[in-house]
């Protein structure tokens, strides 16, 4: 693992312990297991305020409990830490491997690039029919792309195949093609 994630990795558990602890004096000030008028719950209060008050000014607006605020904010850092980790990894990945390709020549490079070309039509492929699942279909503003990057293959496929009640099997077609033909070019590449 590279040094670089290592220290990403021990700044995002700084941060949720951050979090955690400002939640905890929050709490501690609200309870009034500090007093909230002495000097040290005044200064626990607006050391914690910082971190606590834009929590609880959004679930205020989204109908919730302020009290609620240090909870949501220990969720909230732990959540924003694993997704930022999880790209973080997957940018470190990239690199090295274009990094490789480069370095092994022009297959080595066209076999990466059809890799990742396949890789974000079935990350396309997925979303699409994930978001078909929960009600954000075509006309929704982030799906856009996702429909327009998987169209050209799902649509000739969806007036081809027969329909099965609610079922949509052509998006599995698409993948299906889509693996088909990376295959194919991936042979060729090797000749």
């Amino acid at each position: 693992m590279p040094l670089v994630l290592t220290i990403a990795r021990y700044a995002v558990f700084g941060c949720v312990v951050l979090a955690a602890l400002a939640a905890l004096g929050s709490w501690l000030v609200r309870t009034r297991r500090v007093s909230p008028f002495g000097a040290f719950g005044r200064g626990l209060r607006s050391a914690t305020d910082l971190f606590i008050n834009p929590v609880e000014r959004r679930l205020v607006r989204m109908g919730g409990n302020p009290a609620h605020a240090g909870g949501w904010l220990i969720v909230v850092a732990a959540v924003v830490g694993i997704v930022f980790l999880s790209v973080f990894g997957w940018l470190l990945t990239s690199f090295r491997t274009v990094q490789f390709a480069a370095a092994a020549g022009p297959r080595a490079t066209a076999a990466m690039l059809i890799g990742m070309i396949y890789s974000i039509l079935v990350f396309a492929l997925l979303v699409r029919v994930l978001g078909s699942w929960f009600g954000a279909h075509r006309y929704a503003r982030w799906m856009r792309p996702f429909y327009i990057l998987t169209d050209w293959i799902v649509e000739p496929l969806r007036r081809i195949l027969p329909t099965f009640g609610a079922f949509d099997l052509s998006p599995l077609a698409a993948w299906l093609a889509l693996y088909m033909l990376r295959q194919l070019l991936l042979a060729a590449l090797r000749f």
